[in-house]
């Protein structure tokens, strides 16, 4: 069996998929009725075009959806007898077979299709497949594949047992693995940008509500649609694809970096209050000096009295406290956070370093995990 083009194309129909191919099919089997005189060697062979006249095994493609054969200009269709009796049957198909696809690692997946053969009405006890010995299945050297790459192949028997009986059958597993350069380009490194660019916003001035607004605002529009564009190429399945788990975890922080700017702006109002009741008290408590002084001013005699004690008494107890309460020590990042006197920035600056470091940290483990799990599974 030769497989011509290779897999053509693959539908998506929920979890069963179907691919096409193009093969060269050729079985041989023995027919001692057909023997005849080769005339001292001169003659090779008989060739005939009309498979009806000759007794041939009843196979079938079990997995078959679609198939058809290839008469131009002639049907692509030869029998060729030898005078032993050996019949060579060889024939050009064009088939559409189904695929079950498991899409958990999609797109770092590797799916294995298989196309199965067996006899429809004989059982093993009259009629028995066997793959040739040596090279059973060939394959195109320029065989080209839009979406996948086709690594290897194998060769095994898959004989079924029925009410009726057991039959023989053969299959020949093909093992594709989906090429991802184009998902990388067309899916991870955008899902990227737009989580920096989700991250500007970080770096805005906390007063710039609009710009802040409109940035976290149109990533997050835009990271929804390409999900869900992602999405409607797909059958909707029970379990959490590789690309669910990318594309949700980015949405994720699009989505942070906006609720961001709203902790940023309520944290800038508290502030802003905060700093108002400051200077309210500070009003207040300069008001109430000025009315001390002036009654400390009408009364000269109370203040000759309490002038002495206020110096003497209070200096020296604050000295002492000066000497024996030492300052805490602070550590660098409290007296890196001091730099930035305001909640509001605060949170920007941890914004800035918090959100790429976990996002690193994703990146990693989500790499290391579904490549490490696709070789194992390879094992």
């Amino acid at each position: 069996m030769r497989l011509h083009e290779g897999v053509q194309t693959f539908h998506r129909r929920m979890l069963v998929t179907e691919y096409s191919v193009q093969l060269t099919f050729r079985e041989q089997w023995l027919d001692e009725r057909l023997k005849f005189n080769n005339l001292g060697g001169r003659l090779k062979y008989l060739t005939l075009t009309e498979a009806n006249r000759v007794w041939m095994p009843d196979l079938f493609f079990s997995n078959e959806k679609e198939g058809h054969f290839h008469n131009i200009i002639m049907p692509n269709v030869y029998i060729r007898i030898f005078p032993n009796g050996t019949v060579l049957y060889s024939i050009r198909i064009s088939l559409t077979l189904s695929c079950p696809m498991n899409l958990k690692l999609y797109p770092l997946d590797k799916q294995t299709c298989s196309l199965r053969m067996a006899s429809y009405g004989w059982t093993t006890d009259d009629l028995v497949f066997l793959w040739k010995e040596g090279d059973p299945v060939q394959v195109v050297k320029n065989l080209h594949l839009p979406r996948f790459t086709l690594e290897k192949f194998r060769t095994d028997y898959c004989n079924s047992k029925t009410n009726t009986g057991e039959y023989s059958c053969l299959k020949v597993d093909l093992l594709f693995k989906r090429e991802f350069s184009y998902y990388l380009i067309q899916i991870y490194i955008p899902c990227c940008m737009l989580v920096i660019v989700s991250w500007v916003s970080f770096w805005l001035d906390q007063g710039a509500v609009p710009a802040r607004v409109s940035l976290g605002v149109t990533t997050l529009l835009t990271m929804a649609t390409q999900s869900s564009g992602i999405n409607a190429s797909l059958p909707p399945v029970s379990y959490t694809k590789a690309i669910d788990v990318w594309t949700g975890v980015c949405l994720t922080f699009v989505f942070g970096a906006l609720l961001e700017f709203a902790l940023v702006n309520y944290a800038s109002r508290s502030d802003m209050h905060r700093e108002n009741m400051k200077k309210t008290r500070r009003e207040m408590e300069a008001a109430s000096m000025d009315a001390a002084s002036d009654l400390l001013d009408t009364d000269s005699n109370a203040t000759f009295a309490m002038k002495p004690l206020v110096r003497g008494g209070v200096d020296t107890k604050m000295r002492q406290c000066e000497i024996h309460i030492s300052q805490p020590r602070k550590n660098c990042c409290r007296l890196w956070m001091s730099k930035f006197p305001t909640r509001s920035k605060r949170i920007d600056v941890i914004s800035r370093i918090t959100f790429p470091l976990v996002f690193a940290i994703f990146n990693l483990a989500y790499w290391s995990t579904y490549l490490f799990r696709d070789e194992e599974e390879e094992k």
